[in-house]
């Protein structure tokens, strides 16, 4: 067993890992005994309670037994269908890089997390930071407030009372780089190792991911139609310390969370002591019914750290996003972002401020929402003339994508490879489950696709998945 005392895991973590990968990959058959924990500590050349405290972990997962003659082992009764099921879940779990949605040179139809770019006002945009640029002043040449640029955040006060029903302080605001900033100020703060967080399934596995390399442990929680179940979530993890949760729009699926979960999720936080993380991430697309507001606004026991985000409504490569926290917390949270959480560029906040004071910001937002209306209509109707013998399509209330669901046995991410040979770059649903059987279906952005090219585009679509 090698290990790397300059990785960012822990030293028990990454002795855990091991021993757990051999067991899943039948390297260490049931039944196999271990070395004793001071062994193993005397071979590795660390103190005994941290190979204890991996020992810990693994019996508590049930892989490992404590046996007062045989000493420890691998738990005899493991059975088949128990290892495929852990292998399904240490899978899933392990942070694994999806380059389709992190980065790619150009932008495809259909590619999620892309914002209609043709639509971006950008010679108001580069007007705004060119006379940034020319303002920059001597003081703001210098450190500036490690909470962020403090009328950005007064900005964002109004805006949030306004538009998401959260009443809150300037204090409370901290602006972060995107939502992968703000959920990394929040796990070097608040999270422990080996601290269960509840985690939507499917859902958004980028932050599944990042809390799990930084020491979390992942519960899957099943989604139906009102949201995130928390009865199935406090059967499976009654005292976890984190829930991540879309309430407004869950993310694939599109649910909200109904005003009975909401309630039973903030009671069952207030009384437990858990944090929850509300990702908020494109509130501002709706198209029927009536806006759902944010969790934050009804946080009575005060447990929701609120994240938002200027990706999805102006463009991502701004890494632009904010964070708004508890009163309790200001103090710890401040204190972090000035040690250990660099500022996104002062020039990009400063023109924010100004695109969102000028009224911009609330003029663009509307104009977005009508024309992903129709892009979205477009889609649907494309959809609905194509030639489609078993296919369905679920198109959320709000949101960016809509749900086309293949037949039951099909590979939904073959198809995404014969989609992305033709230059489409759908996703497939089945990439955001842990264990939840969400049958094969393919996520479509609509908010790239301008509704003049949607039918050449759905038939092209088509002709890939016949191929």
């Amino acid at each position: 067993m090698r290990l790397d005392r300059g990785d960012a895991m822990p030293i028990y973590r990454q002795i855990e890992a091991r021993i757990r990968a051999a067991i899943l990959d039948d390297r260490l058959a049931p039944g196999t005994r271990l070395p004793s924990s001071r062994s193993l500590a005397s071979q590795l050349a660390v103190a005994r309670a941290t190979v204890e405290l991996a020992y810990n972990v693994l019996a508590g997962d049930g892989l490992i037994e404590g046996h007062a003659a045989a000493g420890t082992i691998v738990a005899p009764r493991l059975q088949a269908d128990h290892l495929r099921a852990a292998r399904r879940r240490e899978a899933a779990q392990r942070p694994v890089i999806q380059p389709s949605l992190i980065w790619s040179a150009t932008t495809r139809p259909l590619q999620m997390g892309v914002p209609a770019f043709d639509a971006f006002p950008r010679k108001l945009w580069t007007r705004l930071a060119a006379r940034t640029a020319r303002g920059l002043s001597t003081a703001q040449m210098t450190y500036q407030d490690t909470s962020g640029y403090e009328p950005l955040r007064r900005e964002l006060v109004r805006y949030l009372a306004i538009a998401r029903g959260v009443v809150c302080s300037i204090d409370q605001v901290f602006i972060t780089a995107g939502f992968q900033g703000a959920l990394g100020l929040i796990a070097r703060i608040l999270l422990k190792p080996d601290d269960e967080v509840w985690v939507e399934d499917p859902g958004y596995f980028f932050g599944r991911d990042a809390l799990a390399l930084a020491g979390g442990r992942p519960v899957p929680v099943p989604v139906d139609g009102d949201g995130l179940d928390i009865a199935a979530g406090m059967a499976r993890a009654p005292e976890a310390r984190f829930v991540v949760v879309t309430p407004t729009n869950q993310f694939p699926l599109g649910a909200s969370l109904t005003t009975a979960r909401r309630a039973d999720l903030l009671a069952w936080a207030g009384a437990n002591g858990t944090w929850i993380i509300e990702d908020d991430y494109d509130s501002e697309f709706r198209y029927r019914g009536p806006k759902m507001p944010a969790l934050k606004s009804i946080d009575a026991p005060g447990r929701v750290l609120y994240v938002g985000t200027f990706s999805k409504v102006l463009f991502p490569a701004l890494r632009l996003g904010y964070l708004v926290v508890p009163e309790p917390l200001i103090e710890r949270f401040a204190t972090s972002a000035a040690l250990l959480q660099p500022q996104p560029s002062l020039a990009d906040q400063i023109t924010a401020t100004a695109f969102m004071a000028e009224g911009h910001f609330a003029r663009h937002v509307a104009r977005m929402r009508g024309l992903y209306a129709e892009r979205r209509e477009a889609l649907l109707q494309a959809l609905a003339a194509l030639p489609k013998p078993h296919w369905a399509v679920e198109a959320a209330a709000g949101g960016m994508h809509v749900i086309v669901r293949l037949p039951a046995g099909a590979d939904d991410a073959a198809a995404v490879m014969r989609a992305h040979a033709v230059g489409l770059s759908p996703e497939p649903l089945s990439r955001f489950a842990m264990e939840a059987e969400t049958g094969p279906g393919l996520l479509l952005s609509f908010t790239n696709l301008p509704a003049e090219t949607a039918a050449r585009t759905m038939r092209k679509l088509h002709r890939a998945l016949q191929a």
